[in-house]
């Protein structure tokens, strides 16, 4: 049974704190891999909207996440909302927000990118198995 939307609010607000409780010195990386705070702007109420993600794929100040939301048959609404409206901001160790732009990975650069993400980070493959979707790759750029 997948985590319903309470738990994951619960486990993104935990994380949160860990961050502020220990000054950012623990809870910016996750099993080798930084912890991104992508912002998107909910897209039914234009809101925005601030998670925490970790970024299997990094350099050059551009990002590749996982929407996997713990292998749900559901996206997570932060991939909804950033295809909605790809404009997103992504702040990282704390730093800045900087605008972005969020671009779904094609089908070629998922097939190239997904056996090196789950080859190094085996729970995103695990993610896959308990779901029937496909789970997206998304690059966050800056924006030229």
């Amino acid at each position: 049974m997948n985590p319903p939307d309470f738990a994951l609010k619960a486990m993104n607000a935990g994380h949160r704190l860990l961050i502020k409780l220990t000054g950012g010195k623990v809870g910016y990386s996750t099993m080798g891999m930084p912890v991104v705070e992508l912002t998107t702007t909910g897209r039914r109420t234009g809101e925005p909207r601030t998670v925490l993600l970790t970024a299997p794929v990094h350099g050059d100040g551009r990002y590749v996440v996982v929407a996997s939301r713990g292998g749900d048959d559901k996206h997570p609404a932060w991939f909804l909302n950033l295809r909605a409206n790809p404009d997103v901001e992504v702040a990282v160790q704390g730093g800045p927000r900087v605008p972005m732009h969020a671009r779904v990975a094609s089908p070629e650069e998922r097939a190239e990118l997904w056996p090196t993400i789950t080859g190094k980070y085996r729970n995103y493959a695990g993610y896959q198995r308990s779901t029937e979707r496909e789970i997206p790759l998304v690059h966050l750029e800056p924006k030229d």
